[in-house]
């Protein structure tokens, strides 16, 4: 009962909160600043490191199911580390997103509401992806190597791959699109559907937010198995997935006009993907300290941020 009690405070906080955003602090469409930017971006961040006090307290109390037999201190360490892998993880989804906003001509003052849904979106999809994951992870002996094994193949195709130029209207998404409803060029307002001549037609707004959503899911193949490395814990999993998701509208906002600023956060990338796929794949033989996994994490974005600061831009990866 405690234990539904917890998931059900959770999850009414998060809808509290989007009903807040939309309804009162972005009510009207408008370009945010990079001072507005900024400023959400430190409240997210700060409320995602806080709510490490909330694990705390609720796995001393015993609140929540608690099947792994975590200590509190222990699955704090392991919410930090999920939230920290989960955020670095984001960087480069807002590397796409801004090529797809930037392709489908999106004003900014509309992106807000794309990201709106489509971040409401990813938490739904998410969490049936976390909900199969730790199933596969807790039943099946082998998945951890698989899981282990594509984290390590998309850390070195990161490293090696030649830069292909996503083109959003190229994509397979955006074809079958097409074949299903009319697309219109211009865009009405904050409108996602609009009737031209009695025929419904989908606007760039919609356009955008269905491929991001799409774009979400693949990155998500690497952040759940990722998450995953770190906990099977169910709550720790879907907690610090959905805080970095949370943030992510303004942090795009914030990262938007400096991405070129932070291009060696590729690397750091590369090395967090390796350094989980190696510990999923060792898990059932050996367990590496939390201590270690936040260090190699930490030590690894660190480097990519002051790297990207002091070296001037280097064309991205993959």
């Amino acid at each position: 009962m405690e234990t539904n009690l917890v998931w059900g405070i959770f999850i009414s906080g998060i809808v509290l909160f989007l009903a807040l955003d939309l309804g009162i602090f972005n009510k009207k469409a408008h370009v945010i600043s990079n001072k507005e930017a900024g400023f959400w971006t430190a409240i997210w961040v700060s409320s995602a490191l806080l709510f490490s006090l909330v694990v705390y307290y609720i796995y001393s109390k015993g609140y929540i199911e608690n099947p792994d037999g975590l200590t509190p201190a222990n699955a704090t360490l392991k919410y930090i580390t999920g939230y920290l892998i989960e955020l670095s993880l984001s960087v480069d989804n807002i590397f796409v997103i801004a090529v797809i906003f930037s392709s489908f001509s999106i004003p900014q003052k509309f992106q807000h509401r794309v990201l709106f849904w489509g971040i409401l979106g990813a938490i739904v999809f998410r969490a049936l992806m976390i909900f199969f994951g730790v199933i596969l992870i807790k039943k099946i002996y082998w998945a951890t190597y698989v899981f282990g094994g594509f984290l390590i193949f998309t850390a070195l195709r990161m490293l090696f791959k030649k830069d292909d130029n996503f083109n959003p209207k190229k994509s397979f998404v955006y074809k079958n699109i097409r074949r299903i409803i009319p697309i219109t060029t211009q865009i009405d307002g904050e409108h996602f559907l609009v009737r031209r001549r009695h025929i419904l037609a989908a606007t760039p707004l919609l356009i955008a937010l269905i491929v991001i959503e799409f774009t979400d899911i693949l990155f998500a193949l690497d952040s759940i198995p990722a998450i995953l490395a770190i906990t099977h814990d169910p709550f720790l999993v879907f907690s610090s997935n959905i805080m970095a998701i949370m943030g992510l509208r303004s942090m795009y906002f914030f990262l938007s006009n400096m991405l070129n600023r932070f291009s060696y956060l590729e690397y750091s990338l590369v090395v967090i993907l390796i350094f989980v796929g190696i510990k999923l794949i060792i898990s059932h033989h050996y367990t590496l300290p939390e201590w270690l996994s936040l260090t190699v994490i930490g030590a690894s974005l660190a480097g990519g941020i002051i790297t990207s600061l002091y070296l001037k831009p280097t064309e991205r990866l993959g």
